[in-house]
C-alpha cells in the first residue's frame, strides 16, 4: 500500500489545486474549453487531454534542468498515455521517448520520433524486439538482466550490428509509494541487483555485439518525496566512480522517472527539487544524463467525461450514484484504490447541497467503484461530471470488458478540441473475430 493515503479535498480546493481547470457561470473548463460542449457532442464517456497543459509542464520540468545546469535529455515515457497525436506533438517539440514494447516503438515511429531519440527499458524483451530495436537503431536498450544482456548480444552478432545499452541497476531503495507501483526494491522483477552491476559492466564491455554506455535506474511511480530518488542517485554514483576505477568509460546515466501528482491533498512533487537532487548526485559525473517522465506530465492534463445513469437510493443508509464510465474505461481505482477527484461540470449542479455518494460503474464487478463516501453535490439522472487527473493511466489501460466498446479520446489545444479517436462502435467489438464452421449460427450474425 501506499505511504500517502489520500485526504479528500473539497471541491473548492480540487479547483484551488488544478488551474487548468476554472468554474465560470457556463461551467467547467480545461484549458479554456467548456467540458459540457464536448460532453454533449461527443457523448459520455470521454476522453479528454489537454496539449497545451502537457508542453508546459514538460518545459516546467527542462527549465528546472537548465537552470541547475544539467546535460539531460527528456524522453516521455509513453506507457503513460500513448495516443499517436500526443506524442506527434511530442516529436515535433524535440522530446525523446521512453518504451518497453514493440508496438510502443512501432507507435514512436508512426508519429516521427527518430530512433535516436529513443530509450528501450522493460523487464521482457522478446527476441523480435531486440532485433527490431538494434535494427533501427535505438539510441539505449536498457538492460534489465544477465540474461537479456547475453540475449541482446548474440542477436547484435548476428545481425553484425553493435547494440548500445545502459544496464538499469535495482539500487534496493524504498520509493514510499504503492507496492504494485514500486519497481526499486529488491524483491522487484526490475534491474540488475545492485551488487552484481560492477562486474556484470565489466563483463558487458567485454562482449560482443555490445557497446556499453552506461546505468540506468527507474525506482517506482507516483514518488511523492524527493529522498528515495537521493538514495538511488547516490548508489548510482558510487557504481560509475567503481567501474571507472577499472579503466573502464562511463557516458550515460539514465535518471528514470516517476515523480507524482497532486490526486488529493498532497502537492505534487517539484521538477526542481529533483533538479537539485540530479545535480548534487550526479552532476559532476560529466556523463549524459537522461530522464523519463509520464505520470507527472500528463496525469493532470487529461479528464474522463461521464454522465449519471441512475441513482440508486431506495433502502441504501448511502446512495449509489452509477455512472456511465466504468473501471474498463478507468481501471486504476479497481486495480490498486487509486483516489481520483470528481467535479461537476455545470455550475448550477455545483451548488446543490452535499451528499455522501459512492460514484460506482456499471460493470458486473464490486471493484467497479470510483469513490465510496465521497461528498458531492447531489447529482441526478443525466448530470455529467468529470473524473480528474486521468491523462496518465487512463485511456492506456482500457479494456473492452463487458463488451463495453472504448470511449471517444479528444485533444484541446490552443483553446479548440478535436475528436483523436472516435468512439468504438458495437460491430467493432467482434471486426476481427473468426467464427469456425462448426460454430457458426444456423442464421448468419449481422
Amino acid at each position: 500500500m501506499s505511504t500517502h493515503p489520500i485526504i479528500a479535498p473539497n471541491l473548492a480546493d480540487l479547483l484551488t489545486t488544478h488551474s487548468h481547470l476554472t468554474l465560470t457561470s457556463a461551467g467547467l473548463m480545461l484549458d479554456n474549453v467548456l467540458l459540457t460542449t464536448i460532453a454533449d457532442k461527443v457523448g459520455t464517456p470521454c476522453w479528454v487531454l489537454g496539449i497545451g497543459i502537457v508542453l508546459q509542464r514538460l518545459q516546467r520540468i527542462k527549465t528546472a534542468m537548465q537552470a541547475a545546469e544539467l546535460n539531460i535529455r527528456i524522453h516521455y515515457a509513453v506507457k503513460a498515455n500513448d495516443h499517436c497525436a500526443l506524442l506527434s506533438r511530442l516529436g515535433k517539440e524535440g522530446y525523446g521517448a521512453d518504451i518497453v514494447s514493440f508496438g510502443e516503438l512501432a507507435r514512436t515511429q508512426k508519429a516521427g520520433i527518430p530512433a535516436q531519440r529513443i530509450l528501450f527499458s522493460g523487464v521482457g524483451k522478446t527476441e523480435t524486439e531486440i532485433e527490431q530495436a538494434i535494427g533501427l537503431g535505438v539510441g539505449q536498450i536498457n538492460v534489465e538482466s544477465a540474461e537479456e544482456l547475453a540475449l541482446i548480444s548474440t542477436i547484435a552478432v548476428r545481425l553484425g550490428k553493435k547494440a548500445p545499452v545502459a544496464l538499469r541497476v535495482n539500487p534496493d531503495v524504498d520509493a514510499h509509494t504503492h507496492s504494485k507501483i514500486t519497481t526499486g526494491l529488491a524483491h522487484n522483477k526490475f534491474g540488475i541487483p545492485f551488487n552484481d552491476a560492477a562486474a556484470l559492466y565489466a563483463h558487458a564491455a567485454r562482449l560482443p555485439g555490445i557497446d556499453i554506455l552506461g546505468f540506468a535506474t527507474h525506482i517506482g511511480s507516483q514518488i511523492l518525496e524527493i529522498d528515495p530518488y537521493r538514495a538511488a542517485y547516490a548508489r548510482i554514483a558510487s557504481l560509475v566512480r567503481d567501474v571507472r576505477s577499472q579503466g573502464l568509460p562511463v557516458y550515460v546515466v539514465d535518471c528514470g522517472g516517476g515523480l507524482g501528482i497532486a490526486y488529493g491533498t498532497d502537492p505534487e512533487a517539484q521538477p526542481e527539487a529533483l533538479a537539485h537532487v540530479i545535480r548534487t548526485e550526479l552532476g559532476g559525473l560529466d556523463v549524459q544524463l537522461a530522464l523519463e517522465p509520464g505520470r507527472w506530465v500528463v496525469g493532470p492534463a487529461g479528464v474522463l467525461l461521464s454522465r449519471v445513469i441512475l441513482r440508486k437510493e431506495q433502502g441504501m443508509a448511502v446512495p449509489f450514484l452509477i455512472i456511465d464510465a466504468a473501471m474498463n474505461d478507468l481501471l486504476r481505482p479497481s486495480l490498486y484504490e487509486a483516489w481520483h477527484g470528481i467535479l461537476p461540470l455545470t455550475a448550477e449542479t455545483m451548488q446543490r447541497p452535499l451528499e455522501r455518494v459512492h460514484v460506482v460503474g456499471p460493470v458486473c464487478e464490486s471493484s467497479d467503484c470510483f469513490a465510496q463516501n465521497r461528498l458531492l453535490p447531489k447529482l441526478q439522472h443525466q448530470d455529467t461530471l468529470a473524473l480528474l487527473d486521468t491523462g496518465a493511466y487512463g485511456s492506456v489501460m482500457s479494456s473492452t470488458y463487458n463488451s463495453r466498446p472504448l470511449a471517444a479520446c479528444v485533444v484541446i489545444e490552443n483553446n479548440t478540441w478535436e475528436i483523436i479517436r472516435p468512439r468504438q462502435s458495437i460491430e467493432e467489438l467482434w471486426h476481427d473475430e473468426i467464427i469456425p464452421t462448426s460454430c457458426a449460427p444456423s442464421t448468419p450474425l449481422a
